[in-house]
């Protein structure tokens, strides 16, 4: 009689739950942080002040960090719980905290604009 097919199924469940969890922090921490990123894309008049390193360095760093935060929480919740919903609650609360971060450290140079400083 085998009894490993009824072992792996909910394992299986589980591990298709932690990589939509990685698949969900990879979408949703490049698009916290791209309304961000638009000044310094843009740059400020005529394009002075543009800095593309935020498409080619920030932008990998931060959709990998979006997949590897909550997925590696949720591996270590699931390994000393052994159970699935909460692993699943830390890795979406690891997601938000991480993106709240992001959100509060990571602030590009914005060009000046008409107002600013002295008159």
């Amino acid at each position: 009689m085998n009894t490993t097919s009824s072992r792996t199924a909910p394992s299986r469940t589980a591990g298709g739950a932690g990589c939509l969890l990685a698949l969900l922090g990879a979408a949703s921490a490049p698009l916290a942080w791209a309304p961000r990123a638009t000044s310094s894309i843009y740059g400020g008049f005529e394009g002075e002040q543009r800095d593309l390193s935020v498409l080619y360095l920030d932008l990998p760093l931060i959709a990998l960090g979006g997949a590897l935060v909550p997925l590696l929480v949720w591996m270590l919740t699931s390994r000393w719980t052994g159970r699935p919903w909460a692993a699943a609650l830390a890795g979406l609360a690891a997601l938000s905290l991480g993106i709240w971060g992001l959100l509060e450290w990571w602030t590009p140079q914005h060009p000046p604009s008409y107002g600013d400083g002295p008159l």
